[in-house]
């Protein structure tokens, strides 16, 4: 009996093994080999950036001039499966993009400036087809956005189920990890610190699995089934950042905001204290 359940499993496989012998001959031309390509590319939007496109319809005067400095990722995340971070490193370029989606705001480098000094040295050694006359005085910026990526919590909340019945069962869970990003505007001229946004975003992963597995003789016959359907991560820290910048051009620049692009506020942690007559001054008016 068991030689027979043997043989079946090898039946089983035999339309796999086939199927995978086939394309272990790599088929290639002079050229070389083709390419996999898939899908096209598209413009690297998230819901909140036809917000800030509508910024675009606005007819206003006197824009100011902005600086993106370091937005660091200070989550202290790692992700030692893979030997390196676990968000993104390109914070402050996100900035700069959501700025620049507005069309409200001009922008000059500050970021990088290892290009653009070396540039003018090069002028001043007249080394370039362009003198250093030429650059006359460079515009200040009028305000300066810097912050940092704070949060990166993983699995807040987690759920679901799973059932086996002698190696043949399946599951289902739900994953929720959050980011949260603290921005702030420094005024360029006196270094004041003019507006400060600390927004986060959840993010939510979803996976069903399936497993089967059987012994036949000595030989483990497994078959694994799924689909997981996550949120990207990468995609959760844009969205906070676009709404991040969002929030700088209509509160603290008093644009007029669109319709239904307000944020969304929780009071979830306000049930955890319990706050009736509001704060009086103690202080004595002298």
């Amino acid at each position: 009996m068991k030689n027979f359940n043997t043989l079946k499993a090898l039946c089983m496989l035999v339309p796999f093994l086939l199927s995978s012998c086939s394309t272990a001959k790599l088929q290639h031309n002079k050229a070389g080999f083709e390419p996999a390509y898939s899908f096209a590319v598209t413009d690297n939007d998230t819901p909140y950036s036809q917000c800030l496109q509508q910024l675009k319809m606005i007819d206003v005067d006197n824009l100011p001039i902005f600086a993106v400095g370091e937005v660091a990722d200070k989550s202290g995340q790692i992700n030692y499966d893979e030997n390196g971070h676990a968000i993104s490193q390109g914070i402050s370029e996100m900035v700069i993009s959501a700025l620049a989606k507005t069309n409200k705001a001009h922008m000059v480098e500050r970021l990088d400036l290892r290009i653009p000094l070396a540039e003018v040295k090069l002028s001043e050694q007249k080394k370039l087809s362009r003198s250093i006359e030429d650059y006359g005085k460079l515009p200040a910026s009028d305000f300066i956005v810097v912050g940092a990526l704070t949060e990166l919590n993983f699995n807040i909340v987690s759920g679901g189920a799973q059932l086996f019945v002698r190696g043949i069962g399946g599951g289902a869970r739900t994953v929720v990890v959050n980011v949260a990003l603290d921005l702030r505007v420094i005024d360029s001229k006196n270094f004041a610190i003019r507006y400060v946004t600390s927004l986060q975003k959840q993010i939510m992963g979803y996976e069903v699995e399936a497993n089967v597995f059987r012994f036949f003789g000595n030989s483990l016959i497994e078959f694994d089934a799924g689909a997981v359907r996550n949120e990207p991560m990468q995609l959760g820290v844009r969205s906070v950042v676009e709404m991040a910048v969002y929030q700088i051009m209509t509160d603290f620049l008093k644009l007029p905001g669109a319709i239904g692009c307000s944020l969304v506020k929780s009071d979830a942690m306000k049930a955890h204290l319990d706050i009736k007559q509001p704060i009086k001054n103690s202080m004595k008016e002298n």
